[in-house]
């Protein structure tokens, strides 16, 4: 885990063209995304396919990735933090105080992407990212590009990445929040602002997550 110093990050909606300011405080983000490896570690259930163990698990669902944090929480002798509802949407699914492991908000996710850059992406995207340009069209292991700043690998490209938040509820109800761009991204999908969304039972072969922790508990 990567401790990712608080700051203020302005999100941006390309759609609706709205931006909103968000103070961020400061918490602890994993350096990768979780791995096929370590997906299998923790949770049955593992998706099929035939991609190596140490590349981004992907074709698991915003609900998947929430179950992964309160195992991991639970293996690691920390305090899940995960409090289902019972709405088959997820629209009641809290995130409790505590130790245990959650998904990053988008806000904590666009800011610890930037690492205090205000460059559309912090780094050459060749340099930092698998794309469609480079990636041969298939996923790649994590870590293979150049870290940002902060020391955190695969945040543009590779896999796009769930995050915690509704995307707009008033529009696309449940629709859950990803970014980060993937493998078969062309450049304009691989930007630290660029936003996109799904149901969070969605599964693709390009969209994974990484677990983070709050720290100002």
């Amino acid at each position: 885990m990567v401790q990712v110093p608080g700051g203020r990050i302005e999100l941006h909606d390309e759609g609706t063209r709205r931006s909103w300011p968000v103070e961020v405080s400061s918490f602890s983000l994993d350096a990768h995304p979780v791995t096929r490896a370590r997906y299998a570690q923790v949770v049955e259930g593992m998706p099929a396919g035939t991609d190596g163990p140490n590349t981004p698990i992907t074709e698991v669902s915003w609900f998947d990735a929430l179950r992964f944090c309160n195992r991991l929480s639970q293996i690691e002798g920390r305090t899940p933090v995960i409090e289902w509802g019972t709405d088959p949407e997820g629209a009641d699914v809290r995130v409790l105080p505590g130790d245990g492991y959650r998904l990053p908000t988008e806000a904590e996710w666009e800011h610890a992407c930037r690492a205090g850059s205000v460059d559309v992406r912090p780094g050459p995207l060749d340099n930092i990212a698998w794309h469609r340009g480079n990636s041969d069209e298939r996923i790649h292991n994590v870590g293979t590009r150049e870290p940002n700043a902060w020391g955190l690998y695969d945040m543009i490209g590779n896999a796009w990445e769930w995050c915690w938040d509704i995307f707009d509820a008033k529009v696309y109800g449940a629709y859950r929040v990803f970014r980060g761009g993937g493998w078969l991204d062309k450049p304009r999908g691989c930007r630290a602002s660029c936003r996109r969304k799904s149901h969070p039972s969605f599964k693709i072969d390009d969209l994974g997550f990484r677990v983070a922790r709050s720290t100002d508990l």
